[in-house]
């Protein structure tokens, strides 16, 4: 079995990931859009351009995700993405990509647990945790 997460957006899904390309080295592995799919007859029509489902790897590790419709869209809560790294410098540099243009919850720093760990919300609403073993 594998667990991947599967996050919705309000409409800025692809340029969401477009963001984790440019911040934490993501790779873009699938983009389909509403339009041209068997989908686009039961969507709204503003919803042609956006994101039906969408795939990246991060180091490995698949997420998936797609804009939701405006009347079903709930803005993430009681969860984050977790990343894991083994070299505090490198956690922090990643944290910071991603914090860009967000909201920081909790700064990235030393901890009992960790040698460096922080929390932040980035600017498409999607908490993450970012933590060097």
């Amino acid at each position: 079995m594998q667990v991947n997460p599967y996050l919705h957006y309000n409409g800025d899904c692809e340029a969401a990931f477009n963001f984790y390309v440019q911040a934490i080295g993501a790779k873009i592995d699938v983009i389909m859009h509403v339009e041209g799919s068997p989908a686009a007859e039961h969507m709204p029509p503003e919803m042609a351009k956006k994101v039906l489902h969408a795939q990246m790897t991060i180091d490995g590790e698949v997420v998936m995700a797609s804009d939701a419709p405006p009347q079903h869209f709930e803005k993430p809560q009681g969860f984050s993405v977790a990343l894991q790294f083994q070299d505090p410098a490198e956690g922090e540099k990643t944290f910071k990509a991603l914090a860009e243009g967000g909201i920081i919850k909790m700064p990235f720093g030393a901890t009992f647990w960790s040698k460096g760990f922080g929390m932040c919300v980035d600017k498409f609403d999607i908490p993450w945790m970012v933590n060097c073993a």
